[in-house]
């Protein structure tokens, strides 16, 4: 397996795969509570078999190259991960993602992963556009959109419901004659 160096901290990203799935819990677990406040995984990442499954869809999506998901490890500990929700090479589109717990916060470990992730979209599998999509009101995620270049192109008010209250969603996005060199 490889592993990517996210700076002179030690921090590292690397793939996430069914076989880490003890691991992957772990790390939600540590985390529930914080990254269930924007999140809705934790609902999903409940037991050990859950995990899995999250994992394998992830490895699916990697294999039919629709998707991937990286985590991110700092001393050695996943604390978070960035994905590629959606990836979709006809139409030259991707959405990121990221989640974060509490032990990687403040670290810029999210917008160092997305930057990894998002130029590999772009320069290597030749994405066109890139989206981050968020609650209008999680802004440490508005604040790496905005790190990371992109622009704010609209508020879907309403349009997410999480655990029983609407919230409005912006779309940020990037596209790659806007991406750095």
């Amino acid at each position: 397996m490889y592993a990517m160096s996210l700076g002179d901290d030690g921090a590292e990203l690397r793939p996430l795969e069914p076989w880490q799935a003890e691991e992957f819990l772990a790390h939600m677990d540590r985390g529930r509570e914080f990254i269930g406040a924007r999140n809705g995984l934790p609902d999903v990442v409940t037991d050990l078999e859950s995990s899995r499954a999250f994992l394998r869809a992830y490895a699916e999506k990697a294999a039919t190259d629709t998707g991937r998901i990286h985590g991110i490890w700092s001393d050695g500990t996943l604390v978070g991960a960035v994905i590629l929700r959606r990836l979709d090479l006809e139409g030259s589109y991707a959405e990121a993602g990221c989640w974060l717990e509490p032990a990687g916060v403040g670290k810029g470990l999210v917008t160092r992963a997305a930057r990894a992730l998002i130029d590999w979209a772009i320069r290597v599998r030749g994405i066109h556009r890139v989206e981050w999509v968020v609650s209008s009101d999680n802004e440490p995620s508005i604040a790496v959109a905005r790190r990371l270049g992109m622009t704010r192109d609209g508020v879907l008010r309403g349009s997410y419901a999480y655990r029983g209250t609407r919230h409005d969603e912006e779309i940020w996005s990037i596209l790659s004659p806007d991406w750095p060199a």
